[in-house]
């Protein structure tokens, strides 16, 4: 497992949300987070069909556009009675042609998954991967894994995405319903970036 010595490290992201928890997260590391907005970086075509391959193209771009080390995650639901699905497609499933429409998302899941005649529990995992990559192309991967089960009615207003109807293992209470120190805590890419610092930083 390589140290990371350097003192920036380029966030392959635009979202402001997840820059801001980078930069809290290294903050005790002496590491200053670059955004993808603020270098400049455009969102590479994700061509590859696994969480990990995905992640290193936007990695990859971002090491190569700047000379920096570059940290890129990418990340999804998988359930199981769709065969993983939409895994990789998870965003996409949401697309519409006026942005994404995540209420319109989960209504297509559970409808596949009643067309399915799914049996509960609907078990599913939300996972995240961490390609962590240097300018020599040294790469370190971590992967967080959230395993739990997807229910409806939609519950709670809070998170993002999926949040709604997913309940983790073991809890009550849906991602959407749980205040975000307590999603935080336990949430895959909480998982991911607890084994990033434990490995590179820490």
């Amino acid at each position: 497992m390589r140290r990371f010595a350097e003192k920036r490290l380029l966030v392959a992201t635009h979202n402001e949300g997840k820059l801001d928890e980078m930069r809290a997260l290294l903050a005790p590391y002496g590491v200053e987070v670059v955004g993808a907005a603020r270098a400049g970086l455009e969102e590479p075509e994700e061509t590859e069909d696994s969480f990990i391959g995905n992640a290193r193209i936007k990695a990859l771009a971002a090491v190569k556009a700047t000379g920096l080390p570059a940290l890129a995650d990418d990340s999804g639901i998988c359930i199981d009675a769709l065969d993983g699905a939409p895994g990789i497609h998870t965003a996409d499933w949401a697309e519409t042609g006026n942005g994404r429409d995540f209420a319109m998302a989960m209504a297509r899941t559970w409808e596949k998954l009643e067309v399915a005649a799914a049996p509960e529990p609907r078990t599913a995992q939300f996972r995240c991967t961490l390609v962590l990559m240097w300018p020599d192309g040294h790469e370190e991967i971590f992967e967080g894994v959230l395993p739990g089960r997807v229910v409806w009615p939609p519950r709670g207003d809070a998170g993002h995405g999926y949040d709604p109807i997913f309940m983790p293992l073991d809890q009550q209470l849906t991602l959407g319903e749980m205040d975000p120190a307590m999603k935080n805590s336990l949430s895959h890419r909480a998982r991911a970036v607890r084994q990033l610092i434990e490995g590179c930083f820490a």
